[in-house]
């Protein structure tokens, strides 16, 4: 059976100096996802405007149903200008509000959501309290809910993240956001496999994946730790990059994948897109297997 995955949250613009793409780490996630072969499915608001609708033409362009993005007339669809320090490496301002603030609780999110197989969500959406409180709503009715931790202050508070956390049954962290959040439970652990073992316990989640940029990333699966040691490449860029590793996760794991394969190709598929300008730049099943074949 094919497996049904709804992302939840941002749908917008990255602005950079030169140029502008489109972004929003669940519609990455979805988007990745889509090309993978997963039915994927997003549930986001945008504009009433031109690069709305741009955008929307993009989604659809790609073989997502955009049945479950609603149309706002009164905020404009979400912008973020993205500054590149030398490595790549990316920082972000964020317009607030924006059309996805104000995702509402329609019967269409809902049916997709029970209709799914995963709900994959973050913790960016939180900022403004109707998407929250939506968010919260298809929490309920959701099966298996996967949590990708994104933190961009100051839209982000420690209750919210606990919340979240604790309703997951995946989570997945960067190893500055793992370090963070364990000292919000003050974790006496200095050591990423300890911090690791101690948010599992902590919030009772049985599958937690940390990346590492560079130096790869961590899965824990059902009590054992995988380890990937990061795959060399020339950066472009790293936005977007953790988005499509976690969509290689998720597409190795919900495809009978073992947990070690899950997390190398993740890793490869993350570095691919991190050598490439933007989040969403293609990249087939054949170029995947053969970096991971040279590297």
């Amino acid at each position: 059976m094919k497996t049904n995955i709804v992302c939840f949250g941002e749908v917008l613009y990255d602005v950079f100096p030169t140029n502008r793409k489109i972004g929003g780490a669940p519609l990455n996630v979805a988007l990745r996802l889509a090309s993978l072969g997963i039915n994927a499915q997003i549930i986001s608001r945008i504009g009433n405007d031109e690069i709305g609708k741009e955008l929307l033409e993009f989604i659809q362009l790609n073989t997502i149903s955009t049945d479950t993005i609603q149309i706002d007339t009164t905020y404009p669809t979400g912008e973020v200008l993205v500054a590149l320090d030398p490595k790549g490496s990316a920082t972000y301002t964020i317009q607030y509000p924006v059309a996805w603030d104000e995702i509402e609780c329609t019967a269409e999110a809902k049916s997709a959501v029970k209709n799914a197989d995963v709900l994959v969500f973050g913790s960016l959406v939180c900022r403004d309290d109707t998407s929250f409180k939506t968010l919260l709503s298809l929490l309920k009715i959701a099966k298996n809910k996967i949590f990708d931790v994104n933190l961009r202050a100051p839209f982000y508070t420690n209750d919210i993240l606990i919340q979240l956390m604790n309703q997951a049954d995946f989570i997945k962290f960067n190893d500055d956001e793992l370090f963070e959040i364990c000292a919000l439970y003050n974790s006496p652990f200095q050591s990423l496999d300890e911090n690791i073992h101690f948010i599992a316990e902590k919030t009772n989640t049985k599958q937690i994946c940390v990346t590492m940029g560079s130096q790869g990333a961590v899965l824990y699966y059902n009590n054992k730790l995988f380890y990937n040691s990061g795959y060399k490449v020339k950066v472009a860029d790293t936005v977007g990059s953790g988005d499509s590793f976690l969509a290689g996760l998720l597409y190795q794991l919900f495809t009978g994948n073992d947990p070690q394969n899950a997390i190398d190709f993740a890793c490869a598929l993350g570095a691919l897109v991190a050598q490439n300008e933007g989040a969403n730049p293609k990249t087939t099943m054949e170029e995947i297997t053969t970096f991971m074949n040279l590297n």
